[in-house]
């Protein structure tokens, strides 16, 4: 087992590019609360010994890669990637997601309001009258990505990985989207695991339509399967494809996977191994992106203007990284696992009550005072691309006939 080497959440934070994320757009870099990058370091080093060495990754710079391919910087009260905003409440603060085509109808609808391509506006007009709990009740029944931002006391305690396992020639079906989920099966990929990735016609992943190297760099050596669960073939590959897996990755609602035909407690109890990656747990409701579920589970910095984003959807990589030490591990009693990820659970227990040091310009740079002495806060980093993501749906009849699979 590799020896790891001392932590500091400061030094952790100002190395991992998510302080140059945060701040006002006009100020200098903010040190976050807690110690997300320093929780990302310690994931990153389980993977590590799980793999035997095969992977060797800087948990602390995943939390800020995409933007390194983006180039977007830090925006205050108004998340890196321009969806997500920071709005007073009547009674606090409030985080609130516009990032999928119908949700300025949706928002609308929240706030009894007609909006146009603008809902904010009259999202913060309504805010303004209403509390956080008035907006987490609304927003749960529409299925809009927003709730308040709290700080759980004390903050639940994700699971913890076992004892670890190899992971190299197992076949992992990946259901899920955007970041957290695809990060995960990325990181069992370079530890030699088979990823196939399925999408339904209906709901291709959203990211493909975000930046392409970013996309690339999850996807890269991956193969791609669309399957229509409406049609009766589909379905009954789609049942055989995920019977013939050892690690299925999704982040949906229990229902909608029973929509499909699919059940994680019986693909558990024959020695498989589920990822459930949610939003705030497989018994809410509610739905949530990185951003909002970040903020709302208290990770936010703060100065006299309120309340302002950490990092680059945060929620996402930290989620990805935990599900990946998950997946990387067994449990000793038990043939099958199933691992549920709230994301807001993982933000919440990386939180603390320690204040960090301002950081400080010299030098034509920012630096931060540490535990080890200064350190200069550097930005985001992205790592060098290799394989190319496959086209939606372009092995769907090849995986199936190397499976021995009929659609």
């Amino acid at each position: 087992m590799s020896t790891p080497a001392p932590r500091d959440p400061v030094r952790d934070w100002a190395q991992s590019g998510v302080a140059a994320l945060t701040g006002r757009p006009d100020g200098p870099p903010v040190i976050p609360p807690g110690r997300a990058a320093t929780v990302a370091r310690e994931l990153a080093d389980r993977i590590t010994d799980a793999s035997g060495g095969r992977v060797r990754l800087d948990g602390a710079l995943l939390l800020s890669e995409r933007a390194a391919f983006t180039e977007r910087h830090r925006a205050g009260a108004i998340s890196v990637g321009g969806s997500c905003r920071l709005l007073p409440t009547s009674d606090g603060w409030a985080a609130v997601s516009c990032a999928r085509p119908d949700d300025p109808s949706l928002l609308g609808a929240l706030v009894g309001a007609d909006v146009d391509d603008d809902p904010w506006p009259a999202v913060e007009s309504w805010l303004r009258e209403h509390s956080g709990a008035d907006l987490a009740e609304r927003a749960e029944l529409l299925g809009v990505a927003a709730g308040p931002v709290l700080r759980p006391e004390p903050p639940p305690v994700p699971p913890t990985p076992l004892r670890p396992r190899d992971v190299s020639g197992l076949l992992v079906v990946d259901f899920s989207a955007l970041w957290a989920g695809p990060l995960c099966a990325h990181v069992l990929g370079l530890a030699g695991a088979r990823v196939v990735k399925v999408e339904t016609p209906s709901r291709p992943d959203g990211a493909r339509r975000g930046n392409a190297g970013f996309y690339r760099l999850l996807h890269g050596g991956h193969e791609s399967v669309v399957l229509d669960p409406a049609e009766t073939g589909d379905r009954a590959a789609l049942a055989a494809l995920v019977a013939a897996a050892d690690i299925v990755i999704e982040a949906s609602r229990p229902r909608a996977l029973i929509g499909f035909g699919l059940d994680a407690e019986d693909f558990v109890s024959r020695g498989g191994t589920w990822v459930s990656i949610t939003a705030h747990g497989r018994a809410s409701g509610r739905i949530g992106f990185g951003d909002d579920i970040a903020a709302s589970a208290g990770l936010v910095a703060v100065d006299a203007d309120g309340p302002m984003f950490v990092g680059d959807a945060i929620a996402d990589p930290l989620a990805g990284l935990t599900a990946a030490a998950l997946a990387m591990s067994m449990a000793t009693d038990r043939p099958g696992m199933l691992w549920e990820v709230a994301m807001s659970a993982v933000v919440a227990a990386t939180l603390t009550d320690d204040v960090a040091p301002p950081p400080y310009r010299t030098d034509g740079g920012w630096w931060v005072d540490s535990d080890f002495g200064p350190v200069e806060i550097a930005g985001p980093r992205r790592r060098e691309l290799a394989g190319m993501a496959p086209e939606s749906g372009r092995d769907t009849d090849s995986v199936l006939a190397d499976l021995g699979l009929r659609r």
